[in-house]
Formats: structure tokens, sequence, C-alpha cells
């Protein structure tokens, strides 16, 4: 059984920025479909040449209007180029409290699992070496196989295939 050391909490958001933030939208709503809400996060990936940036969303699909994207208030969900095409999408920003990770937990768990999972057991070579084990990692093992509490024990492909069906 292989091993890996716990790493010490280390904050990584640039939260200190003069754009708008959204206030925690989450916190009122109780996710019963698919695409009701996404949440998002950043992180980084080590690569023999240095780091490259995951871009996580907990969806991929073409979401209705109404969409909550629900984030933590770093610069690259505030920045106004970015709000202003999520409101062209019919999105609703939502971002949590200031230096309060338990808002955006599913997302911040989803990275931890990723990174404890993957990211920690490999020496990626360079970008498309990364690109290629995290998406199977993440469209094969998270998607298809891993089961979810939050969905009631059934992968999420499972449980959006389930919601469409009784849909119809």
């Amino acid at each position: 059984m292989l091993c890996c050391p716990k790493r010490r909490f280390r904050a990584t958001t640039n939260s200190r920025h003069n754009e708008k933030r959204f206030p925690n939208l989450l916190r009122e709503v109780i996710p019963v479909r698919p695409d009701q809400v996404w949440q998002a996060d950043l992180t980084s990936v080590r690569i023999q040449q240095g780091f490259v940036y995951l871009a996580c969303v907990l969806a991929a699909r073409c979401p209705a209007p109404g969409l909550l994207r629900h984030s933590d208030q770093g610069v690259q969900d505030a920045s106004r180029v970015y709000v202003d095409r999520l409101w062209s999408a019919g999105i609703t920003p939502s971002m949590s409290r200031t230096d309060n990770p338990y808002d955006n937990a599913k997302m911040e768990s989803f990275d931890k699992t990723l990174k404890t999972g993957e990211v920690d057991l490999q020496e990626y070579v360079d970008l498309n070496d990364a690109r290629r084990h995290m998406n199977w990692c993440i469209a094969d093992l998270d998607n298809r196989r891993r089961l979810h509490a939050s969905l009631g024990y059934v992968p999420p492909a499972e449980f959006a295939a389930r919601y469409t069906a009784a849909q119809t």
C-alpha cells in the first residue's frame, strides 16, 4: 500500500483585489438536479519545468440559464471580463466568505482527492502529460466510478443519467 504524507494547508487564493465580490448564494440552495450549481476552483500542479494550473468545475455540460456558479473570492473568479461572460450566459456568480474554505467544501474536497490520489503520486513531464493523466482520472474515475456520498453513493454520470431518465 502506498502512503502519501499529508501536506500542510497553504492558502493559495489571491483574494486581495478590487474586483466586485458576490454574496454566498450557495448557503440558500439545496441542489436537487444536475446543472443547478457548479462549484469551481483553481489548483496548481507541478510538472518538471515548474507549475501549471488546473481549473476545475464540478460539471461539464451546457446548463440552462439560472445556474449558480460558486467559487472562492480569487481574482480570476471576480474579474470583470469573466463575470460578464457568466452573466451573458445566464449564470449567477456566488462566492465563499473571505477565508472560509467550508463554503466551497465540495470543491476543496475534490481538489484534495485529485491531488492525493493522482497529482501527488505522479511526476508529469509537461502540460500534455499532466492533462492526459488528469483527464482520465477525472472523466473515468471520478465521474464514472467513484461513489459520491452527496449524490446518494452513485457516481456523477449515473446520477445525471437517473435524473434525466426520471424527467422523461
